[in-house]
């Protein structure tokens, strides 16, 4: 796509980079899912332990011991009822990760680890086995293993403190043994579904063109303007050889809509290359106004027996207008002009953004604007 990025509102000059001019071919794969092939998300819920006294404080997570006193009635370990473990190394944590698809039983994925009470730091301490369930409820793997925390907190005595990332979260890469594959719906039906990235009538268009090029006549049909539908052999080994083939075709994909972008955060404002405006004359000015005020002390004569000494406030408004310079957009006016017109005014890119959106309400602007 075609864009030219304004940026800085301070800045008196629009600063622009222009991308590729024409867009290039992009593979299926990269620009399609499969319906069906899809991640899917694990949680659970367990502790870490040899924590360097930056665990739970036992007063205000009393899960934690709870959890605790569970895991080890289970190892045969009964602890009496009218006691409290003081537990300063052990911090209730919540474990997630993503199951990828086509995962098998036996295989190693990535875990999160995230303190969920009050430790302050998780480094140097170890997961505990902790079983990660899907939505159904059904286990689907087993985390256990070592942290690795990227972030880490110091404390002085006299209540100093310096935190550098988030220490009270860690990852265990290949943490997490997969118990429980899920079913693919790859080798279901005669046909498979190909859904779009972004939805485009243009780009669905051109996805089927080129399946029907590659792969033969009346492969692909397009669904709607986000889905396509390829038939597939049967045998599911031919599909997969099948979708390889796909999945490398290349399309070109169709131009975005003309949009203005406006970030009232950052202060960047992007225009695609499609933004167009009817004729429309802008007049571009500033007016500013100061008021200054001074305070001056009035006393009477040296030898003037009456009267006291006051205090006077003096005002002082200066108004300065900057002289108005006006510029007219002829018809089908493309961003080139647009933004050559606004630096020879010297308008700043703030001052671009009332001129867009004025040429909105003029009903001149032939885009959607869009402010986030």
């Amino acid at each position: 796509m075609h864009t030219k990025i304004l940026t800085g509102f301070c800045s008196a000059t629009l600063m622009m980079f222009c991308a590729s001019p024409l867009a290039e071919a992009e593979r299926i794969k990269d620009m399609a899912q499969i319906q069906g092939v899809r991640t899917n998300q694990l949680v659970g819920y367990g502790l870490v332990v040899g924590l360097d006294s930056s665990g739970d404080q036992t007063s205000q997570a009393p899960f934690t011991v709870q959890s605790l006193n569970n895991m080890l009635a289970q190892l045969g370990i009964t602890v009496p009822a009218n006691v409290t473990p003081q537990l300063k190394n052990v911090a209730a944590v919540a474990v997630h990760a993503v199951l990828p698809a086509f995962v098998k039983p036996g295989q190693t994925i990535d875990v999160t680890v995230n303190s969920i009470a009050n430790a302050k730091s998780l480094r140097g301490g170890s997961l505990l086995v902790t079983p990660l369930h899907g939505l159904d409820g059904q286990i689907y793997a087993i985390a256990q293993g070592n942290l690795t925390v990227s972030g880490f907190g110091v404390e002085g005595t006299d209540g100093s403190k310096l935190t550098v990332n988030v220490p009270s979260s860690g990852r265990i890469p290949n943490g997490a043994t997969v118990e429980r594959a899920v079913p693919s719906q790859l080798a279901q039906g005669d046909s498979i579904t190909l859904n779009l990235n972004d939805p485009d009538f243009t780009t669905a268009t051109r996805l089927a063109a080129s399946v029907n090029r590659g792969m033969g006549d009346g492969i692909a049909t397009i669904m709607d303007g986000g889905s396509v539908r390829v038939r597939a052999p049967i045998d599911l080994t031919q599909r997969v050889a099948f979708l390889s083939a796909v999945e490398n075709l290349e399309v070109e994909p169709g131009a975005g809509p003309a949009r203005v972008i406006i970030n009232s955060r950052s202060g960047t404002v992007v225009i695609s290359s499609h933004v167009m405006v009817t004729p429309a004359a802008v007049s571009h000015g500033s007016l500013s106004v100061t008021i200054k005020e001074e305070q001056t002390a009035s006393q009477p004569n040296p030898f003037s027996k009456l009267g006291q000494t006051v205090v006077l406030n003096n005002t002082t408004i200066k108004v300065d207008q900057a002289p108005n310079r006006m510029f007219l957009f002829k018809p089908g006016v493309e961003l080139d002009q647009i933004v050559h017109a606004v630096n020879e005014v010297g308008a700043a890119p703030g001052d671009l953004v009332a001129i867009l959106e004025a040429l909105r309400e003029a009903g001149a602007l032939q885009a959607e604007l869009i402010i986030i």
